[in-house]
């Protein structure tokens, strides 16, 4: 990712969390978010994932708090939020419009920005893929 699109990419970010209620803002300081342009090759190769095939737009790493205990106290929770990801996913940077309907642009950047945010700390707090599919996070 060039540097503009990078800077581009977070002052959208920016803004997003900003707009996120408070609640929110207390997650993020238990769970942090990192940026990162892409996922390393050996990270998608752990998680299985072909990256030719598939988008990564973040991954939480750490154990759910409903799955900690005495004996599984792991603290060390963060959330990585892939800016190549979610810029594929939103469709691009230039707003275009296919069979399926519009996609990309900056709007819609900052949507799915916001999806991947609540997405990635739904799983701090044990949610799972059906759960975050049910709440529009998915």
């Amino acid at each position: 990712m060039r540097k503009t699109e990078r800077e581009r990419f977070d002052k959208l970010f920016e803004e997003v969390l900003a707009s996120l209620p408070e609640g929110i803002h207390r997650l993020i300081e238990e769970c942090p978010i990192v940026l990162e342009d892409r996922p390393s090759r050996e990270l998608l190769a752990e998680l299985g994932i072909d990256d030719e095939d598939e988008i990564l737009c973040g991954l939480h790493t750490g154990v759910a708090l409903t799955e900690r205990s005495v004996e599984r106290p792991d603290a060390s929770d963060v959330v990585q939020i892939f800016r190549e990801g979610v810029v594929d996913m939103a469709g691009g940077w230039e707003e275009d419009e296919d069979d399926d309907g519009p996609f990309g642009g900056v709007e819609r950047i900052r949507e799915e920005i916001r999806i991947t945010v609540l997405h990635e700390l739904g799983h701090h707090f044990g949610l799972d893929e059906d759960d975050l599919d049910g709440l529009g996070y998915a």
